[in-house]
């Protein structure tokens, strides 16, 4: 495991030192209800173990919470009633994150809920998305 950072508010909930609602806990992860919800529902996934991005995190690590993200979405559908879902996760503060420590929303939707995206999608120009899918499947490699 990954040492804690002791000024990381998931890694003190991890430790007790902060309350939290917990829906789940096991060897790996651990997830509760966000305190700052943007749906009844709203819960987090964290791993035990601190890491700033996902791109930190080892492959078993990130199997962790995939193998607890399904469980977790059916679960609070079920509990919300919710007619779907979001599945959220943000890597550094230009994308949005505020704590430095993996975490993954799972947000309850529900019809007219006022919640939404501002996803400006674009396009590319001729030979650009060959371009990109080379790029990409390089730095795969590596």
């Amino acid at each position: 495991m990954s040492p804690r950072d002791p000024d990381c508010i998931f890694c003190k909930i991890l430790a007790d030192e902060i309350p939290s609602a917990r829906v789940h806990e096991d060897e790996h992860t651990i997830a509760f209800l966000d305190l700052f919800p943007l749906a009844p529902g709203h819960t987090l996934l964290i791993p035990r173990d601190h890491h700033e991005l996902l791109t930190d995190m080892p492959d078993e690590t990130m199997a962790a919470l995939g193998r607890v993200l399904p469980r977790l979405a059916r679960a609070v559908v079920a509990a919300t009633g919710a007619e779907g879902f979001n599945i959220f996760q943000t890597n550094g503060a230009c994308s949005g994150q505020v704590v430095p420590h993996v975490h993954v929303h799972v947000i309850p939707r529900a019809p007219e809920d006022g919640l939404g995206f501002r996803w400006r999608a674009g396009s590319y120009e001729e030979g650009e998305m060959a371009d990109w899918q080379e790029k990409i499947a390089a730095a795969l490699e590596t």
